[in-house]
């Protein structure tokens, strides 16, 4: 097993601590349960790591980790959103998330929407705040690669083509346009805005976008396989539920052999990516490391 990276304990503690303070509970508001149901989930667990991907490039590329933090908590918002609406019943019509009730099973349908539109319209908010630390040029650029990653051509897009496989045997080449933009595009999104805050040229946005992609793909592979062989105490949901409900994965369209060799194609594709970061970039081969072997 491949240990996690040495400083994802504290950036991610970071995280959690800016996303506290920055959608906090107002409860004397009238629509405080909109709030709550927001911090059930955005506070509700998580590796942080589209947030923690963001900070590592923003490093990488002569930034400062915690400049780009708010940012970066605005990415996990956007990543909180999609679990809400993922969860739905007119979606994956999935009970549990991270261990526990997903949101539409504490707060109802209607809130639980309303939640996943209130984290998505702060997440930007957040990101175009204009005081701070971050050129506004390099900000704006961050923006539109976090948008283009969330929306119609990116995660939003994977989504409906999910919904649209339902049912029916997908080729090859639909699920991987499906998975590149429902799971990998949010870690692409995250790697490159990372690299835009710092002001990176176009090679390293580029190759950062590669290598989000890559363990982007082989992340979502192994959600698969955790599905079919994992324990429900470690992955925080019924395992199983691919199969229950019909869904294409790529368990069930390689086989869980194939799919482990999928998954280390796709890391050794992004170390090579890692080089153009030189000799700091042993960072980004330690995360690609660590996600293969990972357990939920």
């Amino acid at each position: 097993m491949h240990a996690a990276p040495e400083n994802l304990k504290l950036y991610a503690g970071w995280v959690e601590s800016a996303l506290d303070e920055l959608f906090p509970e107002e409860a004397s508001l009238l629509q405080k349960e909109l709030f709550t149901a927001c911090r059930y989930s955005l506070l509700g667990g998580g590796k942080r790591l589209r947030a923690y991907l963001c900070m590592v490039f923003c490093e990488l590329c002569g930034g400062s980790a915690k400049d780009a933090l708010p940012f970066a908590a605005g990415i996990e918002m956007i990543h909180a959103y999609s679990l809400i609406h993922d969860d739905l019943p007119c979606m994956d019509d999935s009970d549990y998330r991270r261990g526990k009730l997903s949101n539409h099973k504490v707060f109802g349908e209607t809130t639980a929407v309303l939640a996943g539109d209130a984290l998505l319209n702060r997440a930007f908010e957040i990101m175009s705040k204009p005081d701070q630390k971050i050129a506004p040029q390099d900000l704006l650029r961050a923006i539109n690669v976090m948008s283009t990653a969330s929306g119609a051509y990116g995660m939003v897009g994977g989504q409906i083509i999910d919904l649209a496989l339902e049912n029916r045997t997908c080729t090859e080449e639909e699920l991987w346009q499906m998975v590149d933009l429902k799971t990998a595009a949010l870690i692409c999104g995250a790697c490159r805005s990372g690299c835009c805050l710092a002001g990176a040229d176009q090679a390293r946005q580029d190759a950062a976008f590669a290598y989000g992609k890559c363990i982007g793909l082989a992340f979502q592979i192994r959600d698969d396989l955790l599905d079919l062989t994992g324990d429900m105490a470690q992955v925080g949901k019924p395992v199983g539920s691919d199969a229950k409900n019909d869904k294409n994965t790529f368990a069930s369209v390689f086989g869980q052999e194939r799919c482990e060799e999928l998954i280390r194609e796709l890391t050794d594709q992004a170390l090579i990516h890692v080089e153009a970061f030189g000799a700091q970039g042993g960072i980004l081969k330690t995360i690609a490391l660590w996600l293969v072997d990972r357990a939920n």
